[in-house]
């Protein structure tokens, strides 16, 4: 009786055990904070520019030279008299404006932990819908006490922030100017 008594004690000890790591787990916070550990990264980027600007430039000139008749011996000589002119008129305007969004989320994986705790992070994603591949990479430094629970990181709070959107595809080759075009462009 005493060896099963033992062999109880020992299994609800280990049931005990285990439980205990389920709710410590359930319970605790394991936040990514070594190489290899994975953080989503949730991009919401959106930007907006725009540039006007208007120039108006005036300019006029005028020239004169003006005589009168001669007096005495000379009187029979006419007055002299010259007159000038010139102007110029420019009007320029121009303007441009640019905006983008883009919303998605990427797992990153942690590749280097810096000596003042920072991470380096490093992720790509890779979307294929009918022949068309859309891919998506983000890189940049991340302070811990920034990743919010769940191990997410929001793209405003990556330092030395690099995220790419490109596409592959048939859509993406017909929004490229041809070969003839991209030629012409080149030489004028």
């Amino acid at each position: 009786m005493k060896v099963r008594g033992i062999g109880v004690l020992a299994l609800v000890l280990m049931v005990i055990t285990a439980a205990e790591a389920n709710i410590y787990s359930l319970f605790s916070d394991q936040r990514a904070v070594r190489v290899d550990d994975i953080l989503t990264v949730m991009i919401v980027e959106s930007a907006k520019a725009g540039s006007e600007s208007k120039t108006n430039a005036n300019k006029e000139s005028r020239f004169g030279l003006e005589g009168s008749a001669g007096s005495g011996a000379l009187g029979f000589i006419p007055a002299l008299g010259a007159s000038g002119g010139n102007s110029s008129k420019f009007d320029g305007r121009g303007g441009t404006s640019r905006q983008g969004n883009l919303v998605a989320t990427v797992s990153a994986r942690i590749i280097n932990v810096l000596d003042n705790g920072n991470l380096v992070i490093e992720g790509s994603k890779v979307v294929e819908i009918n022949q068309e591949t859309e891919i998506i990479k983000v890189s940049g430094i991340v302070r811990p006490q920034d990743i919010q629970q769940n191990n997410i990181i929001y793209s405003s709070s990556i330092a030395d922030a690099q995220i790419t959107y490109s596409g592959k595809g048939v859509v993406n080759t017909a929004q490229r100017p041809g070969l003839l075009t991209r030629f012409i462009k080149w030489v004028f």
